[in-house]
């Protein structure tokens, strides 16, 4: 027979068969042969019928159950990390949008000269925005940390919309009837560039909270969040070239003129919304189950957990030593959905949703606990002054770009009208230069800092700071073996703190605002791009580094909220520059004009439009010491007293 004959050809083994207490053989482990023959099979089969048992063999099934198990996880974590980029990809397209006010120079004085507004009129449909886009910001992450970043994306692309589209039309109706017009009033304009100012910040959060939180705690973290924010540097130079190069009006003899601000604002409406609409379903966060059981746990091991109310409610471990509700694993027993009955899936769908009760319960606590400890570090209030005194003179600087180089420049004349007037630069070119600067800044210190920042540990500011900690590694050391020391980490090279960067990056701009306050630049706007180079590298590195540093010294758990807490506080900055800025430019104004007589067209626009030194060195002069004094806010938080610096946290 076919069995008999293999089993003669085959050498024997040299092992012995023994029998158990029933006569029945055990198997031994070299009864398992494989290509498929049964590892279990009756010695009578043999004797009856002489030929194998035509039962299936396990061990085919047992690997191909391993290998199916670990192509699904590796089809998993491929899914995950499509996702993530994906989600890094069109974030960066957001921000590619995020920043139309920046653009804002680019119409700016048509404001004036088409829609008759003041200077303070122009400046007051600014600080609209810029109150719109910084007071809310914090509701913004808070919602991003929440809800998850694809709702904000749709509300910022619905706020968009709505705010370009009543924007252009108001312009489209001429000047208003304040200002001898029969055009939509002036307070239409201020309504509109309310929701473009809250759509910004929104769409803004959006992107930065997924990419902080997608690559947060990777190697190139700065890198990631960089990314994004100078994206929104790049938004005012591609979309003022749009509209300089594209969407611009014709003169009567078929030149091209200023840019079609109707056109213009349309163009941004459509688009803005559009990018919005798919952010919903585009941005997601990848693993953030993840980051908050790796915070609870450090927040556990640190002490932190004890005296809180989550920590005490915790529900006790059953029998088989899985806790019922507390954070961790929760037992779920069999989830099988077998035949046994419906109590069986009853039970089990019961486990599942006490599962994803507990895990909402779970993220609520860390993140207020997390916006608790936030709020109350007093290091945070310095860098938020000084990040206040270095972004609002760059803000005011960006919105007002147009009526500077205005300044530096003869006023027209009736030979010379202001649309006929070729100036040696102009509101677009240097908009761009402060775009591209911003950027090349916001990029560098992102890269830069990624490699020559101190090594930080994810969860340093735990550790380092939390309550107890003493108590608490004492008693580990009761009731924990000893284990060697870890080894130190390498040291590199060199190490150069984000912060110095910050404060060489503050610098530059204030040496940017002290060049044009001393009037060397009058009547050279050819080296305009001095300043706007200056102010725009300094203004992009703040604005990459701070919330780099908010993620390296509070963690990326809380993102959204630490982060838009912090980036509010520009709007103060913002408004009160506007507000220094349009008052000495009509003080300058009035002055330079006390000797016409008011009542003719020509007399109407020397009270608008300013020309000469005054009209901003006192302005600009204030800025840089306003630069100064932050830098020294941030030395303080960073090596003072209960700074950074001595609490270990690597910056």
């Amino acid at each position: 027979m076919a069995s008999s004959s293999r089993s003669q050809s085959r050498p024997a083994s040299g092992r012995s068969t023994t029998n158990n207490n029933d006569g029945q053989p055990l198997i031994g482990k070299l009864d398992y042969h494989p290509g498929g023959r049964p590892l279990l099979h009756a010695e009578h089969d043999h004797d009856q019928g002489g030929r194998a048992s035509s039962e299936h063999s396990y061990a085919g099934s047992f690997f191909s159950d391993i290998a199916e198990g670990i192509a699904s996880e590796q089809r998993h974590k491929i899914n995950k990390q499509v996702i993530r980029y994906f989600s890094f990809a069109w974030a960066i397209l957001m921000c590619l949008g995020a920043g139309s006010l920046t653009a804002y120079s680019l119409y700016a004085p048509l404001f004036q000269r088409r829609l008759h507004y003041t200077q303070l009129q122009v400046n007051g449909v600014s600080i609209a925005s810029e109150l719109a886009m910084y007071l809310p910001v914090p509701l913004f992450g808070l919602l991003c940390d929440r809800a998850g970043p694809g709702i904000p994306s749709l509300l910022a692309g619905c706020l968009f919309g709505s705010g370009y589209l009543v924007a252009a039309f108001a312009y489209k109706s001429g000047p208003p009837p304040s200002a001898g017009g029969d055009g939509w009033p002036y307070w239409v304009m201020v309504l509109a560039f309310i929701p473009i100012g809250c759509a910004t910040s929104c769409m803004y959060m959006s992107a930065v909270t997924t990419c902080a939180k997608n690559f947060g705690r990777g190697k190139y973290k700065g890198l990631a969040v960089a990314l994004p924010i100078a994206c929104v540097g790049l938004s005012g130079m591609w979309q003022s070239q749009v509209g300089s190069h594209l969407l611009y009006e014709r003169r009567p003899d078929g030149t091209k003129g200023d840019v079609d601000v109707h056109r213009f604002f349309l163009f941004l409406g459509c688009f803005l919304l559009s990018t919005g609409a798919v952010g919903f379903f585009a941005l997601r966060v990848v693993d953030e189950e993840e980051l908050i059981d790796d915070a609870l746990g450090e927040l556990e091991a640190s002490g932190l957990l004890e005296d809180s109310e989550y920590f005490q409610h915790r529900a006790p471990t059953d029998n088989n030593g899985a806790a019922g509700s507390g954070y961790g694993t929760v037992a779920t027993g069999d989830r099988r959905l077998s035949a046994e009955g419906v109590d069986e899936m009853d039970k089990s769908a019961e486990e599942h949703r006490a599962w994803l009760q507990e895990q909402e319960r779970k993220k609520t606590w860390l993140l207020n606990e997390e916006t608790r400890r936030f709020l109350s570090d007093h290091t945070l209030w310095w860098l938020a002054a000084g990040f206040l005194l270095v972004t609002g003179p760059g803000e005011a600087f960006v919105n007002n770009l147009g009526t500077i180089i205005g300044t530096l420049y003869p006023p027209a004349t009736s030979a010379t009208p202001a649309d006929d007037q070729s100036n040696t630069t102009t509101a677009a070119a240097h908009v761009s230069i402060f775009a591209i600067t911003s950027t090349l800044a916001r990029i560098l210190a992102g890269t830069v800092t990624d490699l020559l920042a101190p090594t930080s540990s994810p969860h340093q500011h735990r550790r380092r700071h939390a309550p107890d900690s003493m108590a608490n590694s004492q008693l580990s050391a009761l009731h924990e073996p000893q284990l060697p020391p870890p080894l130190p980490p390498p040291r590199r090279r060199l190490e150069v703190s984000r912060m110095t960067f910050m404060l060489a990056f503050s610098l530059l701009t204030s040496l940017g605002q002290v060049t044009l306050a001393s009037g060397v630049l009058q009547n050279r706007g050819h080296l305009f791009w001095l300043v706007s180079a200056s102010t725009g590298a300094g203004y992009g590195a703040v604005f990459s580094l701070t919330p780099i540093i908010v993620s390296v010294v509070w963690g990326v758990e809380n993102f959204g909220t630490n982060w838009g807490v912090l980036s509010s506080v520009p709007a103060l900055g913002a408004t009160a520059w506007g507000l220094v800025y349009s008052g000495v430019y009509q003080w300058a104004a009035a002055r330079d004009s006390a000797g016409v007589v008011a009542g003719g067209g020509e007399d109407r626009k020397a009270d608008v439009l300013c020309y000469g030194v005054m009209c901003y060195a006192p302005t600009f002069w204030a800025m840089a010491g306003s630069v100064w004094i932050a830098c020294g806010l941030w030395i303080w938080a960073w090596r003072g007293p209960g700074g950074w610096k001595r609490r270990g946290i690597a910056v």
